[in-house]
Formats: structure tokens, sequence, C-alpha cells
């Protein structure tokens, strides 16, 4: 193990964040950040100069569907099938001790 992270590093970590690591988690969480770090090295040592910068690897557009207006559900009908309605609006129960 190399000295990029250490089972200090980790402990005042997991306190920050308020977790409750044992010895042993600690330890196996050193190892694995460990590992990650050294693998983000490997990478930060390849030679990426005529690599062009992408942001997207796939050449995507809008995914989306178009924003068409379509007829919704008759006001009426659905009051109607609600268990409480009034005013043209659904009739709830109140919430938070505030009554209506």
């Amino acid at each position: 193990m190399s000295d990029r992270i250490t089972a200090a590093d980790v402990a005042k970590v997991a306190r920050l964040a308020r977790l409750d690591l044992s010895p042993q988690e600690i330890e196996r969480m050193t190892a694995q950040l460990d590992g990650m770090l050294e693998h983000f090295a490997d990478v930060d040592a390849l030679d990426l100069a005529d690599v062009a910068p992408m942001t997207q690897p796939f050449p995507l557009v809008n995914v989306f569907r178009a924003d068409v207006v379509q007829p919704g559900l008759d006001r009426d009908e659905v009051l109607a099938a609600a268990p409480a309605a009034q005013d043209g609006r659904f009739r709830v129960p109140p919430t938070g001790g505030v009554e209506g």
C-alpha cells in the first residue's frame, strides 16, 4: 500500500460523514481507496495529447418527445369519480393540523 491515503485520512472522512466504521472497515476502505487512487494515477500517466476532449461519448440530439398539446381528461368526469370534490377541485383532508 502506498502513502496516497492513510487509515487516518479514511477515519477522519468517516467521522466528518458521521459514519461509524470499525477498524477492519477502515482498513478495507483504505485499501480500496488506495487502489482507486493508483488506477487514477495510471490514467493520469497516459499520453492523451492527441485525444480530442469530448463531453458525450455518443452523438446524441434531443432525446425528448415533441411537446405536443393533446386533449386532456374531462374535468367533470374526473371530479365525478373523486371521493370528494368542491368548487371544481379535489377535496382532500386537511394536513398539518390546519382545518379548512
